[in-house]
């Protein structure tokens, strides 16, 4: 199994690959995995993953950089049916546009818009700290998704961001976590799915979330 880690200048692409490499040891899969710009390679791979940090706008940037990454990443996704996986920032470019500093173009993959949090709290509470970051609990919405498999509601995962996914649909939210309101902590449809929160630094509950994923055959 060759898994394609999309690498466009966005950070924490050593540790993706390394908690990849992980849940494939343990779970006795074989899987080789790559950190790469390169689309020829990407066009190849069985699994495609999108890890992403820092602002919306300079991601897209960093992805349209890349020859043919984006019309590659297009065919292997809705033509050839391959798995695909989008992490915080990765997750939020499946969305229509972002809407940090500015109006920007996403992937359209998953029809929404990724808005600010609101800092506002209930009557009486402080306003929360924005960027959201630690650990936080999943509250599953959509019902059951084979990459969520073994994942209790409650399961805490580790989140770092200051923007959310919303999604036109509900539906295509598969969990939420709640920070004032309910925000999209994972997202997915058809072939994609994108968590907000990074598998990678979640321990277990990511080295799960991940096997499930290298395990998905949609």
């Amino acid at each position: 199994m060759l898994v394609a880690i999309i690498d466009y200048g966005s950070g924490n692409l050593r540790s993706a690959a390394k908690a990849i490499e992980r849940a494939a040891r343990d779970a006795g899969l074989s899987a080789d995995v790559r950190v790469t710009p390169d689309a020829r390679v990407a066009a190849q791979a069985d699994r495609l993953v999108l890890p992403g940090v820092g602002a919306f706008a300079d991601c897209r940037r960093g992805l349209e950089a890349l020859p043919d990454m984006i019309e590659t990443l297009g065919v292997a996704v809705h033509d050839r049916a391959r798995p695909f996986l989008g992490i915080c920032v990765g997750m939020q470019l499946l969305a229509t546009r972002g809407l940090e500093h500015g109006n920007h173009p996403g992937l359209d993959w998953i029809p929404g818009e990724v808005r600010a949090i609101d800092p506002a709290a209930g009557a009486g509470e402080p306003p929360l700290r924005v960027p959201h970051m630690g650990w936080n609990a999943l509250d599953f919405e959509a019902g059951a998704h084979p990459v969520l498999d073994g994942l209790d509601p409650g399961t805490h995962v580790y989140f770092v961001h200051s923007y959310h996914l919303v999604p036109d649909t509900p539906a295509h939210r598969l969990a939420a976590v709640s920070y004032g309101a309910p925000l999209s902590a994972v997202v997915g449809r058809d072939t994609l799915v994108g968590t907000q929160f990074h598998p990678e630094k979640s321990q277990a509950a990511g080295l799960r979330l991940l096997t499930n994923f290298l395990r998905w055959a949609p």
